[in-house]
């Protein structure tokens, strides 16, 4: 059996790996995700009616439908007039890109440790690097893959965005399984 402590540098190593992969995908390739966003065509338009109503930071739906009221014959006509769509609401202010590639990296370091300690339980020290390499990609894809079918289920993200984010989730296991399998303690 391997301890999570033995795996440390492993951990690290893939956290700042796959953050370099996802850096590549979205700064570099951004062919990639960038048609998945859109602009309203009446932008200013639609910002201002956003700021009139003062939402403070958070989620909202539209329209806004408690389950009580979703057989309710008002609800369903703005449901068939639409727009029906869920919304996240920021702070008003800059984006704060570093703060948000910190939590990132955070992230990366997070399912880097659920790794390890999967690892380490199920794979002994001198495991067939293969072996490592496939469990450590199934953890991976699970953690940076899995949270995007919900999205799609739930709130309507459109296929074709969940499946670049599940071939950006597939990259980043293989990142993380490489690690792993090159620095794979040995057996005594």
């Amino acid at each position: 059996m391997v301890s999570l402590a033995q795996l440390w540098l492993p951990i690290v190593v893939a956290a700042i790996g796959i953050f370099a992969a996802s850096s590549i995908v979205h700064m570099v390739l951004q062919f990639w995700h960038r048609p998945d966003y859109h602009k309203f065509s009446n932008e200013d338009e639609v910002r201002a009616a956003i700021r009139k109503g003062s939402p403070a930071p958070g989620m909202y739906m539209v329209p806004y439908c408690p389950p009580e009221t979703m057989k309710d014959p008002a609800t369903l006509q703005k449901f068939t007039e639409g727009p029906v769509g869920f919304m996240i609401v920021r702070a008003n202010g800059v984006f704060n890109m570093g703060k948000s590639l910190g939590q990132w990296f955070a992230f990366c370091l997070l399912a880097a440790v659920f790794a390890g300690y999967l690892g380490s339980i199920t794979l002994p020290a001198g495991d067939a690097p293969m072996h490592v390499f496939r469990v450590i990609t199934t953890v991976g894809l699970m953690a940076f893959g899995f949270g995007t079918l919900p999205m799609v289920i739930w709130y309507g993200q459109p296929w074709k965005a969940a499946s670049k984010d599940l071939v950006d989730a597939l990259l980043y296991s293989l990142v993380m399984a490489a690690v792993f399998m090159w620095l794979w303690p040995h057996a005594v």
